[in-house]
C-alpha cells in the first residue's frame, strides 16, 4: 500500500481528515459511495491514505472533491495538501466531480425505460390500426368500423361495359367503363375521384395483392379467378368498376368498408 505523505504537527492526514468528517457524519463508507459513485474499494483506499487505485494525479483530487462535499467538509485545503504531500502539479485544474454529492444518501440510480415505453407505444397503435383495417370477417360483402349506415355495393347508376377485353387500363373511369372480365374471372377497378383513400386488396388464396394509400387521381386493377377482397377507407373518395359495371362510390366520405367480389354481375347479388 502506498501511503506517501507526511502530516506535520497535528494535523491529520487527507484520507484520516475524510474518514473522521464521515464518521462525525454519521454516514458508512457505502452511503458515501452512493451518493458520490465512487466505488467502495476506492473510498476505502483513499480513506487509508492509498490513492494508487485513483488512477493518477487528476483523479485522485477529483475523489477528494467529492468525498469531501459528500461529508461535509471544504474540499480544497485537503486538495492543496494532497498536492504538497504528494507533489502533484498544483496549477494543473482539477478535474470536475462525477456527481454533484450530496450529504445525505441519494436515490439508487434508475434504469431509463422511456425508449422501451416508446417502442411499446408504437407497436400497439399499429397493432390497433391494422386490426381496424384487416379484423372482422372478410367474406362479409360490406362492414364498417362505425356506427354510419352499412356500406353498399350498388350506385345509383349504372352503365354496360361496351368495350373488349384490350381496353386501355389507362382509360378515366368517370368518362368509360372498364373492360368486362374474361369469363369465369372476377376484375375490379378502384379508382381515387375525390381524395386519398386507404386500400388492401387480397385474393381468393389470402394473398395480399396490394396495401397502400390511392391519392387523388390514381387507380389499381385487381383479377383473380373466384374472388377479390377489398377493404377500403375514406370509402366516398374512390370509385369501384367490377366486370365491366360502374358501382359507383364505394361508401361515404370517411366511412370504412370491407367489400367482397366474385365473377359475374355484381349488382345481382
Amino acid at each position: 500500500m502506498s501511503v506517501g505523505n507526511s502530516p506535520s504537527e497535528d494535523r491529520p492526514s487527507v484520507g484520516h481528515a475524510l474518514a473522521q468528517a464521515r464518521i462525525a457524519a454519521g454516514l458508512s463508507i457505502d452511503e458515501v459511495s452512493t451518493s458520490t459513485r465512487v466505488r467502495v474499494p476506492i473510498v476505502q483506499s483513499i480513506e487509508q491514505d492509498d490513492f494508487s487505485r485513483c488512477g493518477g494525479d487528476v483523479y485522485a483530487r477529483g475523489h477528494i472533491r467529492s468525498l469531501a462535499r459528500a461529508v461535509g467538509v471544504d474540499p480544497e485545503p485537503l486538495i492543496a495538501q494532497y498536492a504538497a504531500e504528494h507533489h502533484a502539479e498544483s496549477t494543473q485544474v482539477p478535474v470536475a466531480p462525477l456527481y454533484d454529492a450530496q450529504k445525505i444518501r441519494s436515490e439508487p440510480r434508475r434504469a431509463n425505460w422511456t425508449a422501451a415505453m416508446v417502442a411499446a407505444i408504437v407497436a400497439v397503435i399499429g397493432f390497433v390500426g391494422f386490426t381496424v383495417f384487416t379484423g372482422g370477417d372478410g367474406d362479409k360483402t360490406s362492414a364498417q368500423s362505425s356506427p354510419s349506415p352499412t356500406a353498399t355495393t350498388s350506385a345509383p347508376s349504372v352503365t354496360q361495359s361496351p368495350q373488349s377485353n384490350g381496353a386501355d387500363p389507362k382509360t378515366d373511369p368517370t368518362n368509360s367503363a372498364i373492360a368486362a372480365a374474361p369469363p369465369g374471372k372476377v376484375t375490379v377497378k378502384i379508382s381515387a375521384e375525390s381524395g386519398t383513400s386507404w386500400v388492401q386488396a387480397t385474393d381468393s388464396n389470402g394473398k395480399q395483392l396490394f396495401q397502400k394509400s390511392l391519392k387523388k387521381g390514381e387507380s389499381q386493377t385487381f383479377t383473380d379467378d373466384k374472388k377479390i377482397k377489398l377493404v377500403v377507407g375514406n370509402a366516398g373518395a374512390v370509385k369501384l368498376f367490377v366486370n365491366g359495371k360502374d358501382l359507383g362510390a364505394a361508401g361515404t366520405d370517411g366511412q370504412v368498408v370491407r367489400l367482397t367480389y366474385t365473377p359475374g354481375d355484381p349488382t345481382q347479388g
